[in-house]
């Protein structure tokens, strides 16, 4: 496709989504983007690398409120208790989304990036989910863990990204109303789910 185009992945915690991501932007010979969005963030702004490491997704019930809600007190207001407040973290890292989107077609994990980009004409936003035992398996593998405190990672990893995802969007995360599409890895494996995804953006964006 010579249009430039993104595939927007949402994920559950040992989905293999980020491994499904990478691989499709392998295929399509476009950029991926993930953690590595944090790093070039923290550039853009000028700030620290570690302040956006602690606002990520992963922590945002912690740092910016999370399933609370809890805003800060003032518009302006660059940080609270020492990290980037809610607001500054979300609009440096949908800068970046943004501006990436519009140099090159792209693949990104996570991070609201579907909604960022509710604009952009050639958007694919898909979802990926798992059976529970997969999930557990992939997750105390990759973390070296027992299979109960892979599943407690995975309920509260999850609990985060749907609050971050919610918090900032005006959709719910994992809901199919929110996406093009949504898979579970499961069923295909993940090199078929990734034909299967790839063949969904040929046929959508032509």
């Amino acid at each position: 496709m010579n249009e430039k185009f993104v595939i927007n992945i949402g994920r559950q915690l040992g989905s293999g989504g980020r491994e499904i991501g990478e691989k499709l932007a392998l295929q399509f010979s476009i950029a991926f983007y993930d953690k590595e969005l944090i790093q070039l963030a923290s550039k853009e702004s000028g700030l620290g690398k570690e302040f956006f490491e602690e606002a990520d997704e992963k922590k945002s019930h912690s740092f910016i409120g999370g399933l609370l809600g809890m805003r800060t007190n003032t518009s302006n207001e660059v940080y609270v208790n020492n990290y980037l407040s809610n607001e500054t973290f979300f609009k440096i890292q949908s800068d970046v989304i943004r501006k990436l989107a519009a140099e090159k077609s792209c693949v990104f994990v996570g991070r609201c990036a579907d909604y960022i980009l509710r604009d952009h004409p050639r958007c694919i936003n898909v979802f990926i989910t798992a059976d529970t035992k997969d999930r557990v398996k992939r997750v105390a593998t990759d973390q070296q863990l027992t299979g109960e405190k892979a599943q407690d990672v995975i309920e509260k990893t999850d609990k985060n990204r749907a609050g971050y995802y919610n918090y900032f969007s005006n959709k719910v995360w994992g809901a199919a109303g929110s996406y093009h599409l949504c898979i579970n890895s499961s069923v295909l494996g993940i090199d078929e789910t990734v034909a299967f995804i790839s063949r969904f953006v040929e046929q959508k964006l032509g």
